[in-house]
């Protein structure tokens, strides 16, 4: 199995947690870390220079960064920064971020494709080390460039509709597909983002978040996942690639069930065979299957996402190795 592995976080962990999770991955093969930039948790850039300095060889990504939030200059800027302390070690995931964290800080996400669009072009600008001049509808900047210079950083664009994903073909290095993402699902995201392949003449990489549980104990790795996955499937957005997985949800009575914290319900609500068409768990030997069937789609980076603790991951990666064994 050729696929690397990357780790997310989503930024509710505790650091000392962060800290020891972060070593372990360092020494344990991990590809990249990915930290999430969700509103109201802990501040990824920060994170990621201490995670850094404490680290050899892991790399970094800074995962779905939203320009509806954070101005691209001041993006490109913690990128730029990040990577010439740490050359080589550093990715910049572009995102619209989470609908109902931007509506808590009072920010509107309208226009997401042209707002996407002009921040990624405009990150590249400003990465290439050039003196910029960008007219944009939302964003502009006349005859500035970054102290840092020109940065090898890589940009990925977080997307899921057929508007998104072709712009990440077309504009970035790389995409980022949602966790709790079906096969067919990831598989309809790809040939999207082709179709902006074609347009740019280039090839970019894909990566996609996997909720994973492994254990002798089908019932127990599927019952460490249902509350997980349901905070992502409760999403209405998701109603495709839930129909694409060939699965039944009924997202309404999930989203109700889970802003009331009725976790029985909810549960109940997400199935065995959700979690079996929606993540890579259960008994090794099922594992190593899914596994499989993600990397065959054509993901170049499965990445974990779901743990909270060095405790939970170090026996998640051993299995991990002893499954692409």
């Amino acid at each position: 199995m050729s696929s690397e592995i990357g780790v997310a976080l989503n930024g509710n962990e505790p650091w000392p947690e962060v800290q020891k999770m972060g070593a372990l991955m360092d020494a344990s093969g991990v590809e990249t870390l990915w930290l999430a930039s969700h509103l109201f948790q802990r501040e990824p850039v920060a994170s990621a220079a201490a995670i850094l300095s404490a680290t050899s060889r892991l790399k970094i990504a800074l995962m779905a960064m939203s320009p509806f939030s954070v101005h691209p200059v001041y993006i490109a800027m913690a990128a730029a920064t990040l990577d010439e302390l740490f050359p080589g070690r550093v990715s910049l995931c572009l995102g619209v971020g989470a609908p109902r964290d931007l509506e808590a800080a009072g920010i509107e996400s309208d226009k997401p494709l042209l707002v996407m669009r002009e921040a990624l072009e405009l990150c590249r600008a400003l990465l290439s080390g050039e003196v910029v001049r960008f007219q944009g509808k939302r964003f502009q900047v006349e005859g500035r460039a970054l102290e840092a210079g020109k940065r090898n950083v890589p940009l990925i664009l977080a997307a899921s509709g057929p508007k998104m994903l072709k712009l990440a073909g077309s504009h970035a290095d790389g995409l980022l597909i949602s966790a709790a993402a079906s096969v067919a699902f990831i598989q309809s995201c790809l040939t999207e983002t082709a179709a902006g392949e074609a347009e740019s003449g280039s090839k970019i990489r894909r990566m996609g978040l996997v909720y994973a549980a492994i254990d002798e104990d089908e019932t127990r790795a599927f019952d460490s996942l249902r509350r997980k996955m349901a905070f992502i499937l409760r999403g209405m957005h998701h109603k495709t690639n839930i129909e694409l997985g060939g699965g039944t949800l009924d997202q309404p009575a999930l989203a109700r069930a889970y802003a009331e914290s009725d976790w029985p319900t909810v549960e109940s609500l997400v199935s065995d065979d959700i979690v079996r068409r929606h993540a890579v768990a259960g008994k090794p030997e099922d594992v190593r299957k899914r596994l499989s069937e993600y990397e065959n789609v054509g993901l170049d980076q499965l990445i974990v996402t779901g743990v909270a603790s060095a405790e939970e991951l170090a026996p998640l990666l051993n299995s991990l190795a002893a499954i692409r064994d």
